[in-house]
């Protein structure tokens, strides 16, 4: 059979797999006894290497085998085209998103949960299986076989954003909003190093407040999780709600700080405090950090049209949505002992991305 086809077969260790070069999916089935050996399969299984690991290479088949892998064939999303924010919830990734949704040829995708699905399975795999179990072949994590899986990551990541939002192919760009996914923030931008990021921090006070307010009763939280299907966050008392959000959040921010730190390529750092009161200028320094050529004048209709003196009044207050959009508003939500768990638990990012705090007793 011909190598590049629609469907390409390669023999790993007697196993068949069928790569859909049109979907990017991958179907493994056991191959014949007499197949298992033959001189064909160790050629396609040579030019697969080939395809991965020359980009040089002329042959137009490779070529375009290779920008399948990559996403960037007609119809695809190049990489770099991606911008990744990176945090944690409740620390106006939602009203950054929106204001760069407002931005000629941007697009949003909203919490995919993708970091999600492969951060938390690795970064927590010790909560299931052992330190054997994690560096043998047979977990689909593993650290042996990490330069494998993250080829697979990459392709999933692609091929999903190419089938969501074709209109944005070939120009503009992607802006994946996962602040909830942000516990495999490494492994993705690991997998995709073209793509750009934002990491995006609050303080987790301010975060804790905010979530505390979410989960009272009749809050927009409490009706759109419809107060019966996913009633956890509810029924915690209010004290190990704020624990658990101060853990959740040294977690999601340090990993995403792990993210920031290891990549090579084109990223930016914001904060909160920096964002709402500079919000114009904030968006300015992010297009021109990572890239983005646009005018002064569609930054300004964006920001302008997401600002909160644009919110109604009745969407504002507590239990909604729009809930202060204030700095230090945490001071009248916590308690102190409350205020002091979180600059607890936090203290080390509380100390790299609010100094002050340290420095003021826990005071900013």
């Amino acid at each position: 059979m011909p190598v590049f086809e629609q469907q390409l077969a390669v023999m790993t260790r007697g196993v068949r797999a069928f790569l859909d070069l049109r979907a990017g999916v991958a179907r493994v089935g056991a191959a014949p006894p007499e197949e298992r050996q033959g001189p064909e399969e160790d050629a396609a299984h040579r030019q697969l290497e080939e395809a991965r690991r020359k980009p040089g290479d002329k042959d137009p088949e490779l070529a375009g085998f290779r920008s399948r892998l990559d996403g960037t064939e007609t119809g695809g999303i190049k990489p770099e085209s991606i911008v990744w924010i990176f945090g944690n919830r409740k620390t106006g990734s939602t009203w950054l998103s929106w204001m760069m949704e407002e931005l000629k040829d941007h697009a949003v995708w909203r919490e995919p949960y993708v970091g999600e699905l492969f951060g938390r399975l690795y970064y927590n795999w010790d909560n299931w299986v052992g330190e054997k179990h994690f560096e043998s072949k047979h977990f689909i994590l593993g650290g042996p076989q990490k330069e494998s899986w993250l080829r697979s990551v990459r392709s999933f990541v692609l091929s999903e954003v190419a089938a969501r939002f074709p209109e944005i192919a070939d120009c503009g760009h992607l802006v994946i909003k996962e602040p909830n996914g942000s516990v495999g923030a490494p492994l993705l931008m690991e997998a995709l190093p073209e793509s750009s990021m934002i990491f995006l921090v609050r303080d987790p006070r301010d975060v804790a407040a905010s979530v505390l307010d979410a989960a009272k009763k009749g809050s927009y939280m409490y009706e759109r999780r419809n107060a019966g299907k996913h009633t956890a966050m509810f029924e915690m008392q209010a004290d190990d709600l704020v624990k658990s959000v101060a853990a959740d959040y040294l977690q999601n921010v340090g990993n995403a700080r792990e993210a920031y730190n290891a990549h090579a390529g084109r990223k930016v750092f914001v904060r909160y405090e920096d964002l709402r009161p500079n919000t114009f200028e904030t968006i300015k320094r992010i297009c021109s950090v990572l890239g983005i050529e646009v005018e002064e004048e569609e930054i300004g209709r964006a920001v302008h049209k997401h600002s909160w003196e644009n919110i109604p009044e009745e969407e504002k207050g507590k239990g909604k949505f729009y809930r202060k959009a204030a700095l230090g508003g945490w001071r009248e939500d916590l308690t102190p002992e409350q205020a002091r768990t979180v600059e607890s638990i936090t203290a080390p990012l509380l100390e790299e991305f609010y100094p002050q705090v340290a420095q003021n007793g826990g005071r900013l």
